[in-house]
């Protein structure tokens, strides 16, 4: 129970001081941009456009809305946050006890999956609050009020939307954590296992390492399924954000995956440095200005 508590504390830390950043970048998923781009340099001396970064951003934020406005959506976030903990604790906590020390691939495939589980589980209960976060995040484009209290959120979605409405986007985020998860854990196997030699002095240390850079890679590969959740989850929601010109109405999260890889932008929002944007019949990367 103290280790829950001592978790979900520090969730809630770290998504506080997250909370600026998550903001920007949902903004540039849904394909919004105030602040037009300007010709510079990059550091080869080649004259590129560059467009706001991060820090550039959040001054535009907090120009319209206050230095509370880069905080918008926190408190449902905070909610999921603390209710995924537990419930991912309380799932896995009935085998808790039975864990061993085997460096195995059956165990490796055991805890895998045992994790898989709770993380499902956690993601399902939560993503309500999660669409209720972004959706309060995307007000900001239409500087609509729709959204304007956690509760109140709730039952504008029940009354225009059912139940289905809490869950919008939650196909695509569910695939893309277990497929991260899956990635993440085995390549890290297959790196402790064949590229690490046993009796080196640093070796537990290293294999720390290769679970946070397979855990990287992992979510870099499966990012395209966080953006089409993203914008399922505004889709069509009556907020300018979820409509034209920022994004269509798709029919389905299949048709959202369909239109942004036939646009070349499954990227998009990837890194608050650079875009890929269309220029004729190609596309060129616009740099995004680090100020």
């Amino acid at each position: 129970m103290a280790d829950t508590a001592s978790q979900v504390l520090l969730g809630s830390g770290l998504a506080v001081l997250s909370q600026p950043l998550m903001y920007v970048k949902v903004l540039v998923q849904v394909g919004y941009e105030p602040l037009p781009p300007t010709l510079g340099r990059n550091i080869f001396g080649r004259q590129v456009y560059q467009l706001p970064g991060l820090f550039a951003y959040a001054k535009h934020i907090v120009k319209v809305d206050g230095r509370a406005g880069l905080f918008k959506g926190l408190t449902p976030r905070l909610c999921s946050g603390a209710i995924g903990t537990i419930v991912h604790s309380k799932v896995l906590q009935p085998g808790a006890s039975k864990k061993e020390r085997v460096s195995s691939l059956e165990q490796v495939l055991m805890e895998t999956s045992r994790e898989m589980v709770a993380r499902s589980a956690a993601t399902l209960i939560t993503h309500p609050f999660h669409v209720i976060t972004l959706r309060c995040m995307v007000q900001f484009i239409g500087r609509e009020t729709k959204y304007s209290g956690t509760l109140s959120a709730f039952a504008t979605i029940y009354r225009e939307e059912g139940i289905l409405g809490f869950f919008a986007g939650l196909i695509p985020r569910l695939l893309g954590d277990i497929l991260s998860l899956w990635l993440c854990n085995m390549l890290a196997y297959l790196i402790n296992t064949y590229a690490l030699e046993n009796g080196v002095s640093t070796m537990t240390e290293m294999k720390s390492y290769s679970q946070a850079v397979t855990g990287f890679f992992a979510s870099m590969l499966t990012y395209p399924f966080v953006l089409v959740s993203n914008l399922m989850a505004i889709n069509n929601c009556g907020l300018a954000g979820g409509l034209l010109p920022y994004a269509p109405t798709y029919s389905s999260w299949l048709d959202c995956w369909s239109q942004l890889h036939k646009e070349g932008n499954m990227s998009r929002g990837n890194s608050l440095f650079f875009r890929k944007v269309p220029t004729g019949k190609r596309y060129v990367w616009e740099e995004r200005r680090f100020r």
